[in-house]
């Protein structure tokens, strides 16, 4: 039988096309969005108002109290506010840019909270699920009870084992090992922190060993729950947690210089270190064991404080919290599981007063949701945010927040340690924005 060739030349490139190898497909663009500022005024803010703002940060960069800074203000997706403060290297006098690279560190913890989340939307763990349904090495964890008449620390079983809700907002009873506690001193003599360990596994190995701060659920302790939570994005996905943030976070969003080192192009960019002294700026040495340069990509990636990012990465991650899980068209959640990521999740009895690090202190309106604080009621805070605003910070300084009842994005950078200061910065801060919202209707 005859074909006709108008019939034979499609099939014949069908056959073809067929027998080609495949091409991968090209991931999506990167989410494009509007860095131009426009007039505060457009949307409700006070350009008059907005230098008391300026005039607080540059404040700190003449006092010496920091080097420089850089701030980010939004408003209904316009940039308000973008500002550059100091220098980013004292020993040189580089100016500070916009594009200056700083380290996020506890700032982490809200990114790997939505690496968790994008896995919870894949099904793969729910709130409810024992921790050790992930990490085996878990099942037989022991919880400290106070002491025997010997004095010898005394364990008990945990009332229940403890879940992945509690791993998600520090109630679980693990710790850093900062205080005092007979706990404490364990996690200081077997070092289980992701800079002493040659991989995420070791450090499994090592909190292993050590009990529980308290009963499961019963306390709220700043602790290492989002570097365990880092090794099972590792075990869910199959990916290291820095290649996984990369695929399904940083490239989506448009994040270009984010990630747990700083490559050697980008060197000159990255802002020196410095840790306050005796009211002076001194630089940064090797903190813990943890090496400041983030010259190569770790071995052990910390999920609760190992990144580095510039403000605008961070903004472009704030933002699509704020637009309930898109930026652009790009989407990284649904709307309902940013929802239940920055809902409050601590039980009243949580809420006293008695828990929290820093400023931060878990009281009546202001909660803890899955990796990031919720202020839920802001007159009992005593805070001028909007309701429903979340946030965190990082130990050099770093600071942001979301408010979805007033559409603000707020991101600050700065790269200072061990001081208390950096957290009056940032609620001083919130202060200055909210003072400057002159008409919220718009």
């Amino acid at each position: 039988m005859m074909f006709p060739q108008r019939v034979l030349l499609p099939v014949a490139a069908a056959m073809l096309a067929a027998a080609l190898p495949m091409t991968p497909a090209q991931p999506p663009a990167p989410a494009a969005i509007d860095m131009t500022p426009v007039q505060p005024e457009v949307v409700g803010f006070s350009s008059v108002r907005l230098e008391r703002l300026h005039t607080l940060i540059q404040s700190e960069v003449d006092s010496r109290q920091v080097a420089g800074a850089v701030t980010l203000l939004a408003r209904h997706g316009k940039i308000v506010d973008y500002r550059t403060y100091g220098v980013r290297d004292l020993a040189t006098g580089a100016p500070m840019t916009k594009d200056t690279i700083f380290r996020d560190y506890s700032m982490t913890k809200p990114v790997t909270g939505v690496a968790m989340m994008i896995l919870y939307e894949q099904g793969k763990w729910l709130p409810s699920d024992p921790i050790s349904k992930f990490i085996p090495e878990f099942a037989h964890l022991k919880v400290f009870d106070g002491f025997d008449s010997t004095g010898k620390m005394r364990l008990a079983d945990p009332d229940h084992a403890p879940t992945m809700r509690e791993l998600m907002t520090h109630t679980a009873g693990f710790t850093y090992g900062n205080g005092d506690t007979p706990v404490d001193r364990m996690y200081r003599e077997l070092k289980p922190g992701t800079g002493n360990v040659k991989d995420l596994q070791e450090m499994i190995d090592r909190l292993a060993k050590i009990p529980l701060l308290y009963q499961p659920g019963h306390g709220w302790t700043y602790s290492m729950s989002m570097d365990i939570q880092g090794y099972i994005v590792e075990k869910l996905s199959g990916q290291t947690l820095p290649e996984f943030l990369r695929d399904n976070v940083f490239r989506p969003l448009g994040m270009k210089d984010a990630g747990f080192y700083v490559p050697a192009a980008n060197r000159p960019r990255f802002a020196a270190g410095y840790q306050e002294e005796n009211g002076a700026l001194v630089a940064e040495p090797t903190a813990n064991g943890v090496p400041t340069d983030y010259a190569t990509q770790p071995a052990a990636p910390s999920g609760g404080g190992g990144l580095v990012s510039t403000a605008e990465d961070y903004y472009r991650f704030a933002s699509m919290l704020l637009k309930r899980g898109a930026l652009g068209e790009t989407r990284i959640l649904a709307p309902s599981t940013v929802r239940l990521m920055t809902s409050n999740h601590l039980p009243a009895e949580l809420l006293n007063g008695q828990f929290g690090i820093g400023q931060h202190i878990m009281r009546p309106g202001f909660g803890y949701g899955y990796n990031c604080a919720v202020i839920f009621d802001p007159a009992a805070a005593n805070l001028p945010d909007g309701r429903g605003t979340f946030f965190w910070d990082g130990a050099a300084g770093t600071w942001f927040w979301v408010d979805p009842s007033n559409d603000i994005v707020f991101v600050g950078m700065i790269q200072r340690r061990s001081s208390p200061d950096n957290h009056a910065l940032l609620y001083r801060t919130h202060a200055l924005v909210y003072q400057a919202l002159v008409d919220p209707s718009k």
